[in-house]
């Protein structure tokens, strides 16, 4: 039964959380965590800059800890001072800086793919990681991460299916329904971004407490050609 849900016949796959990943990254050669509001795009950013970025799925003390084992800086929230899961609080990271960045979403599925290439990707870089991904394997994997409800479900986010449709329209390969449909939902509002973004839910979300800043900086569609990839634990930078 759970090979039913693999979309195993096809080399281009998407799905969602982290059932999605348990699903589909398991029979591919890559996978892709998009979460654009805002880990993927806080990683992005940093890691252009020359950060060096550690995934922790906990916003608690055990996440003080982690990074107190490493001697790196903490992300805490949004309405702190310092780095957080705002992108602008992340564009003059210094080079070299450890960070921990806690995350529900990104972060937790960062760490469940295991020992598959993983990547970081967003609408800033999406074509960037598509073709560095095509270099390493013809199965690949594009998981949205999603936003969770109050009772901690997952909840659908508009912006992670159009990221993962944008990355999804750079590579070659036969794609699943699931695939394609992202594809064309990207390609159908690709011209128009920022105003589908500040619309759909999170942006919405961002906006009212003050971020709006922050959808603008993910709306950049292609302004980046950093490619973070998962290793020893953390993203660091490549490139094409």
């Amino acid at each position: 039964m759970i090979e039913i849900f693999n979309q195993s016949e096809f080399d281009l796959r998407c799905c969602w959380g982290s059932q999605g990943v348990a699903q589909v990254a398991p029979s591919c050669d890559v996978v892709i965590i998009v979460d654009v509001l805002s880990f993927s795009t806080c990683v992005e950013i940093a890691t252009s800059n020359g950060a060096i970025v550690y995934p922790y799925q906990w916003k608690d003390a055990s996440a003080i800890d982690y990074a107190e084992s490493l001697q790196a800086e903490l992300a805490t929230s949004r309405k702190s001072f310092g780095y957080s899961l705002s992108p602008s609080s992340l564009t003059k990271i210094p080079w070299g800086t450890k960070l921990v960045l806690p995350s529900p979403n990104g972060s937790a599925l960062t760490l469940l793919t295991q020992k598959r290439l993983t990547l970081a990707g967003c609408l800033r870089n999406c074509e960037s990681v598509a073709r560095y991904a095509q270099k390493w394997g013809k199965k690949i994997a594009v998981i949205a991460a999603g936003e969770r409800w109050q009772d901690g479900s997952l909840r659908f986010a508009w912006e992670d299916f159009v990221g993962a449709g944008a990355i999804l329209s750079y590579l070659s390969g036969s794609l699943s329904p699931e695939a394609e449909a992202a594809v064309v939902v990207f390609n159908s509002c690709k011209n128009n971004i920022f105003k589908y973004l500040q619309k759909c839910s999170s942006g919405k979300e961002l906006i009212t407490v003050g971020f709006k800043v922050d959808v603008e900086l993910a709306a950049d569609i292609n302004v980046s050609d950093c490619v973070p990839v998962f290793t020893h634990n953390a993203y660091i930078k490549q490139k094409l």
